[in-house]
C-alpha cells in the first residue's frame, strides 16, 4: 500500500518505541523474542516461546519489585513464574536438549 513511502527524520521519530508506553515497549520487546524461537507464524505453545514469553513477564515483574519490594503478592506470583519456566526449561533440556542450550544461551540464564 505504501511501498516507497520516504518518511522524514521528524515522523520515522514518533513511531520510534522511545516516544511508546511501557506497555508497548514490552509487548514489542516480547514479540520480538517470540519470533526467534517460533517453529512456524503464530507458533505461541512450542516451549521455546513459552520460556521466552514467561522470561519478558519475569523481568517486567522484577522491576515492578525494584520499586514496591513490599508488594507479597507480586512477589508470590513472581515465585509462581519462576517454578514455572524452570518446569518448561526442565521438559525442554529432557526432550529437546539443543533447542534448551539455544534458549538457555540467547537469553542469558544461569542454570
Amino acid at each position: 500500500m505504501f511501498d516507497g513511502l520516504v518518511m522524514s527524520d521528524r515522523v520515522r521519530k514518533l513511531f520510534e518505541l522511545t516516544n511508546g508506553s511501557q506497555r508497548e515497549v514490552v509487548t514489542s520487546q516480547k514479540k520480538r523474542g517470540m519470533e526467534l524461537f517460533q517453529l512456524r507464524e503464530g507458533d505461541t505453545g512450542s516451549s521455546a516461546v513459552q520460556v521466552v514469553a514467561l522470561t519478558t513477564r519475569i523481568q517486567q515483574l522484577q522491576t515492578h519489585m525494584a520499586k514496591h519490594h513490599k508488594d507479597n503478592s507480586t512477589k508470590r506470583g513472581l515465585d509462581a513464574l519462576f517454578v514455572r519456566r524452570r518446569k518448561v526449561l526442565d521438559y525442554m533440556e529432557r526432550k529437546d536438549f539443543e533447542s534448551y542450550r539455544k534458549v538457555v544461551k540467547s537469553l542469558g540464564l544461569v542454570r
